[in-house]
């Protein structure tokens, strides 16, 4: 998911309208994360009526008075609206904890065109790996609420924070394209130490394993 927008510029939907700009920020905002991209427009009907549906199931999954820890989820606003003040409108009705690309950034209309948009509202759901989990949810968040999203997290196989501190989980983050040499260089070392009729490598290795499938366990978030 970081992919998409590590070389982009997303405007968080506060007062100032701060801007995550560095491949540091975004990865840090994006990461292990579960990404709504809602495109809509001021202009339609149904994107207003569906703005407080939307506004209320993000909030309840995100905002510390209903929940003792924030979901693993990011809402982002692609705009199709037609003006800038349109745009600036329709934030109005949307989380303050949401994002948003600006209305002069062009990427708007290439994920609208990469992901095939062909009614407004629609929310694209998308796993941390930025494969698509749920064309277009609107349907199931208008019907199902917050519910829907545990079967989210289940399907996009999210590492659970509970095991892992900030500054962990920040460091899983950045070195995981090394990790697998890492780990080689690690098992060489190992059975150059116990030497070859030492025994007990693939017992080691098969409880490895039993802790890594501990690493997804916990809460529902």
């Amino acid at each position: 998911m970081v992919d998409l927008f590590v070389d982009r510029v997303l405007v968080k939907n506060n007062k100032d309208q701060d801007e995550l700009d560095t491949e540091r920020e975004i990865v840090t905002r994006l990461q292990n994360r579960i990404l709504m991209l809602f495109f809509a427009s001021a202009e339609s009907e149904t994107c207003q009526r569906f703005a407080p549906t939307l506004h209320d199931f993000f909030k309840q999954l995100t905002d510390e008075f209903y929940v003792e820890r924030s979901a693993q989820l990011v809402l982002l606003y692609i705009s199709l609206d037609q003006s800038e003040e349109e745009l600036e409108n329709f934030l109005k009705e949307l989380p303050k904890k949401s994002l948003f690309l600006a209305y002069e950034d062009p990427y708007r209309r290439c994920l609208e065109t990469m992901f095939d948009v062909r009614e407004v509202p629609t929310v694209v759901v998308l796993r941390p790996d930025c494969s698509v989990l749920i064309p277009n949810a609107v349907e199931e968040i208008t019907r199902m609420g917050p519910d829907c999203y545990r079967n989210w997290h289940e399907a996009a196989e999210l590492i659970d924070r509970n095991f892992l501190t900030k500054e962990d989980f920040e460091d899983k983050s950045m070195r995981s394209f090394s990790d697998p040499v890492r780990r080689l260089k690690y098992k060489r070392k190992k059975k150059q130490r116990r030497g070859w009729g030492a025994g007990g490598d693939e017992g080691e290795e098969a409880g490895a394993g039993r802790a890594d499938d501990k690493d997804g366990g916990g809460s529902m978030w």
